[in-house]
């Protein structure tokens, strides 16, 4: 027998509705989150623009005299619109200031994804930041000091009494940055294992046995980073990244999830 509600009484609200609206919150605050933490990141961000762009000069010539160094005697690097180098000094302070703001962006991203995860993975939260940082850093040196000055002389051995090497300095610093974040973000190989192997998506054995086609990815993604066509400056890429394979099979070892039992708190 179905009992009607008093003539007083609000009807109640079907359960369903109830479902729908806290999921729809639910999804509000995931969007509430994820707007702060891009606010604090972009806030970095501009602190870091800022501070680099208070020595722009020393930081220009850091970048720019190796490269100059390489064209020929009394080359320069050219520019043919009139607003091209200012643009180019805000791009480069640009680009330090994500280095420099690297950390926190790392960290908002943490904090992003923790609720996620075990109380007793969150406490990962410091030497996730430090692990990234760091390798994207390195990643970033080791093209600026090793990698783009290899491919940058085979671009400038070309010259001879027929060509003249006058790159436009818009377009080298293009090729730059690209190369510079590209081996930072392929640097994160060992980071981006430690976060899947925290949550179990891959072991250490699933790494190692799969390594014969880990090698053949990385020279694949090798080739197309860098811009040369010869194979030296592609080996210079694809040799750390097979060391880095490595190392994330270490640290997946290290770091790989525990049973159950153990990781709940």
């Amino acid at each position: 027998m179905r009992l009607l509600p008093s003539a007083g009484a609000p009807a109640p609200e079907p359960p369903e509705a109830d479902d729908e609206l806290a999921g729809r919150m639910s999804f509000l605050d995931h969007l509430d989150e994820l707007r702060r933490r891009l606010i604090v990141s972009a806030a970095a961000l501009f602190v870091g623009f800022l501070v680099a762009f208070a020595f722009i000069g020393r930081i220009f010539e850091f970048i720019m005299r190796p490269l100059q160094q390489v064209l020929p005697d009394g080359g320069r690097l050219v520019y043919t619109e009139p607003a091209e180098a200012f643009l180019l000094y805000m791009k480069v302070a640009a680009l330090v200031g994500l280095f420099l703001a690297t950390p926190v962006v790392l960290l908002q991203v943490w904090l992003f994804v923790a609720p996620g995860l075990y109380a007793n993975e969150k406490r990962f939260a410091i030497p996730f930041v430090v692990l990234a940082t760091f390798f994207f850093v390195s990643g970033a040196a080791f093209s600026h000091f090793l990698v783009f000055p290899w491919a940058w002389k085979f671009f400038a051995s070309f010259t001879t009494d027929y060509m003249l090497f006058l790159p436009k300095i818009a377009s080298v610093f293009s090729l730059y940055v690209k190369m510079l974040l590209a081996m930072g973000l392929v640097f994160q190989l060992p980071t981006v294992v430690f976060f899947l192997a925290r949550v179990g998506v891959v072991t250490p054995r699933f790494l190692a046995r799969h390594f014969k086609y880990a090698v053949l990815v990385i020279f694949v993604v090798a080739a197309v980073i860098t811009p040369g066509p010869d194979i030296v400056s592609q080996a210079l890429v694809a040799g750390p990244m097979i060391l880095l394979y490595g190392i994330s099979i270490g640290i997946a070892w290290i770091f790989k999830r525990r049973p159950r039992a153990e990781t709940s708190e």
